[in-house]
């Protein structure tokens, strides 16, 4: 690796050489709805990462169980390794215990139960159309979305009893610890629940995902930090913070358009800041790419490296959060 670089003396080969080893933990390949495809399919990702000596690659897939995803891939892409997950979303009943179950155990089985993204109750309630110039979210601007969408979203309590179909959920997490949890897009008090949820049930590691995490405070993160959780960040949280995402509803009024006009959002230097704050050594960082305004995740991983050397993380840290914290998370040798 290159040595003795200062900020004023960088080499354009460190962010390569820092690709060696690294894990994209947050990659979407697709298959997705044809209004919003990705840059590449599973196999090209895989491909790219391994020609540039990158270790791992995590599939999310919103619409599918990703552990399917990877099992094709590492047949047919020998010298990396790839690994799925199950987002809880909508399409497939939501809290739905057997969908778990069968995530759990197709093929080689997966890495991650994540209680969903763009449909929770908490991120579809904030999805919006633009109607005269204005964001109006779904359930505003259509009678029907909060009738049909909002009712089947996962929202979980945040406090009292919970569902039996979610007790199912936790305890079978926690009987498999190869598998993390993921609480995907949930508001800040749904994440503090699931983290007390997950102590209680015994579940052995827990990511709290980037959508969420920006809903805590950092001594929140600190404290999760702390009881021995992961906390994760993406470049989209600093680089396409505007753009549209994937599409998750077919009909195409419900295509999310908050994306198209300005909202306050932290910037790359205050992402940088809590991340120093809270502590590199809890974080996975991975790029949340496969929207089609982005570059690929190879190059996008790349760019998240550039950018850490930029704000002046050590190469050390930034392996930390690119290389030894992913694999941790995932089961695989630190390193």
């Amino acid at each position: 690796m290159t040595t003795n670089e200062t900020f004023y003396s960088r080499s354009m080969e460190l962010p390569s050489e820092l690709l060696v080893g690294a894990i994209d933990s947050h990659v979407h390949a697709g298959p997705v709805l044809r209004s919003n495809p990705g840059h590449q399919d599973p196999f090209e990702v895989a491909i790219e990462a391994r020609e540039a000596g990158m270790r791992a690659i995590v599939y999310y897939d919103v619409f599918g169980w990703a552990s399917g995803t990877a099992w094709m891939v590492n047949r047919h892409v020998p010298g990396i390794k790839t690994f799925g997950g199950y987002l809880m979303n909508s399409c497939h009943g939501g809290l739905n215990p057997r969908s778990v179950r069968t995530a759990l155990y197709m093929e080689e089985g997966c890495r991650f139960i994540s209680f969903g993204s763009h449909c929770t109750h908490f991120s579809a309630s904030r999805e919006s159309t633009i109607i005269d110039g204005q964001l109006v979210p779904f359930k505003d601007a259509y009678p029907e979305f909060a009738e049909q969408e909002l009712s089947r979203a996962v929202r979980i309590p945040t406090e009292g009893p919970i569902s039996d179909d979610l007790a199912e959920i936790l305890q079978m997490v926690a009987d498999h610890p190869d598998v993390y949890l993921n609480t995907g897009h949930v508001s800040g008090p749904e994440v503090v629940r699931i983290l007390d949820l997950a102590e209680e049930f015994k579940i052995q590691k827990v990511l709290i995902a980037h959508p969420a995490r920006q809903q805590l405070s950092i001594e929140q993160q600190k404290n999760a930090a702390r009881r021995g959780f992961f906390l994760e960040g993406c470049l989209v949280d600093w680089l396409y913070p505007h753009a549209p995402r994937t599409h998750y509803y077919v009909e195409k009024k419900y295509m999310d358009r908050s994306g198209d006009l300005p909202r306050a959002r932290r910037t790359a230097a205050q992402w940088m800041a809590d991340v120093r704050e809270v502590g590199p050594e809890f974080f996975v960082l991975g790029t949340d790419y496969g929207i089609r305004a982005a570059s690929t995740p190879v190059q996008g991983m790349r760019t998240l490296i550039t950018t850490l050397l930029d704000y002046e993380f050590t190469p050390d840290e930034i392996r930390m959060m690119t290389a030894r914290n992913p694999a941790r998370l995932i089961g695989l040798d630190p390193q």
